[in-house]
């Protein structure tokens, strides 16, 4: 959504790259560039006058003129600025202190509000409560249907005692809904409430009368973030006639500019709780003002990724493949490589998960052209394979790769390939979890023909330095001389065994009285129990 407002910010931060002092002129053009960036992403003006402003006075001030590095201070200014009109600090439920705590979501019809009621509904379940949902929407055709089957998805119950499509008291339902969830301990009902194409008094009336016969602890205002500059004209008019105490933003994954997501804070002053971004009851989330001004700084929202994976990851199964890759628990297999893929589609689109990286801005031509099947067909040729095979990769011949090619319905070539690219796979993951690497840097693997960083190439500097190194180990350069050369050598040889006589490198035959030493280190009397 942010993609246009983060490719014109990025292109006005790279003209700041490299200057010593920002001058007068720098500032202006660059308050300029995102005054228009803004207004390209559709946000409100009053909202970009108060962004450019704000951003102008700080990049003037001692912060910017002191610092080390001016462009990315302004950098920092921007991001810091965008959190604010994103709401600042992530506001979270008011849960009631006694009996069930009741939410009421209100919006528009086709804002998302009978979907987003099930993914809130399973968003509440997964921090322990539970929940109940109301079908209260008897306006929309199908809507009471919508909600049960979405109910069913999520295992969420619904309370639905009239059939909707124009039948029943919407007002009636929501407060009988408090008795039944009182009678069946539930502790947080959902009411969904009827929408309009747009904004009208029935439903203005219909909404307060059924917020007054409820008593809400939250009321959520419901908006489609695609809809833009009438996204306000709707919250305000809501805020005026029913009044709530935060919005949810959703389809946040569709190809709008994204205005009404950086305006909406800051002209209604309700904070952004809640954001859906995909059609599966998963994609919903906690509003973090500061993770979203990251995402569109192209920061990425690596804090997000973590805790989807938390709970997406098997922690057994991710312990148990980190010990195979430190040689602790037996090899890395294909099966525990197929363990792996299938935990990362357990976090749902690729796509999604890489744009979370810093960076992905870089690359969004080729992340929007990925395969979201490829994992789909990684799967298949491993599951072709035979335990013996998936254990020991090796001995795929090639009567072996053409069966399995055609058992998955690939190529040979696709085999083979997905073979290599495991084998080299586990060479790195091996290399990173025992933080060795190459070229004596850990977790890092070689980078052939780059200066430090091991492998072929390295250059004179990179021999130096062994050459140092080997000094300093006590090693000697063989002389051309081929009497010292022997010399060299017996000498050697003679280190060699002394040491091997005593791994610790004491003289042969030589013994360490342990208890005087320990009695030197003066420690207390208890602890040496631990030295027996």
């Amino acid at each position: 959504m942010f993609a246009t407002l983060s490719d014109r910010l990025a292109e006005t931060f790279k003209n700041l790259r490299g200057k010593g002092r920002l001058s007068e002129a720098d500032i202006d053009a660059t308050a300029r560039e995102i005054r228009i960036a803004l207004l390209e992403a559709d946000v409100a003006l009053p909202v970009v006058k108060e962004f450019v402003a704000a951003v102008k006075e700080r990049a003037r001030g001692e912060e910017v003129s002191q610092a080390l590095n001016p462009a990315q201070q302004v950098v920092k200014i921007v991001n810091d600025e965008l959190v604010t009109i994103l709401g600042g600090e992530t506001r979270r439920l008011r849960y009631a202190k006694s009996g069930p705590t009741v939410i009421m979501l209100a919006g528009l019809q086709g804002a998302g509000k009978t979907t987003l009621a099930a993914k809130l509904a399973l968003w509440l379940k997964e921090q322990g409560k539970s929940p109940l949902l109301v079908a209260a929407d008897l306006q929309r055709p199908n809507a009471v249907q919508q909600l049960q089957v979405n109910g069913d998805k999520v295992g969420v119950p619904v309370f639905a005692p009239e059939p909707g499509n124009g039948v029943g008291d919407p007002v009636g339902v929501a407060r009988a809904s408090l008795e039944e969830a009182k009678r069946k301990l539930y502790d947080v009902v959902v009411v969904d409430t009827a929408g309009r194409l747009g904004v009208d008094a029935d439903m203005m009336a219909q909404a307060a009368a059924i917020r007054d016969a409820v008593e809400p602890d939250e009321v959520l205002f419901v908006v489609d973030a695609m809809i833009g500059q009438d996204a306000l004209t709707t919250a305000q008019a809501f805020l005026d006639g029913v009044g709530y105490d935060g919005v949810v933003l959703t389809k946040l994954d569709g190809d709008a500019r994204g205005g009404a997501a950086l305006s909406i804070r800051q002209v209604t002053g309700k904070p952004v709780m809640f954001a859906s971004s995909g059609e599966k009851m998963t994609d919903f989330d906690v509003f973090h003002p500061d993770r979203m001004a990251s995402r569109i700084l192209d920061m990425g929202d690596v804090l997000t990724l973590i805790e989807q994976a938390e709970k997406a990851f098997d922690q057994d199964q991710a312990l148990k493949a980190a010990q195979k890759l430190t040689g602790q628990g037996g090899e890395f297999t294909l099966d525990d490589f197929l363990e792996q893929m299938q935990q990362i589609k357990k976090l749902g689109s690729m796509t999604k998960i890489l744009k979370m990286l810093p960076g992905a801005g870089q690359i969004r031509e080729q992340l929007e052209n990925f395969d979201e099947r490829e994992i789909d067909r990684v799967e298949a040729v491993i599951r072709s394979m035979t335990p013996a095979e998936r254990e020991n990769p090796k001995i795929i011949d090639g009567s072996r790769r053409a069966r399995i090619a055609k058992g998955s319905g690939r190529t040979v070539a696709d085999v083979n390939s997905l073979v290599d690219r495991f084998f080299e796979a586990r060479k790195m993951m091996m290399q990173m979890a025992k933080g060795g690497g190459f070229g004596g840097v850990p977790g890092m693997p070689g980078m052939p023909g780059m200066p430090g960083m091991g492998g072929p190439g390295g250059g004179k500097r990179a021999k130096a330095k062994q050459a140092q190194k080997s000094k300093a180990k006590g090693g000697q350069r063989k002389s051309g001389n081929p009497a010292k050369a022997a010399q060299q050598a017996a000498a050697a040889k003679e280190r060699a065994a002394q040491q091997a006589a005593n791994p610790f490198g004491l003289p042969n035959g030589e013994e360490v009285d342990y208890e005087a030493a320990a009695a030197k280190l003066d420690l207390p009397k208890d602890f040496t129990k631990f030295l027996k």
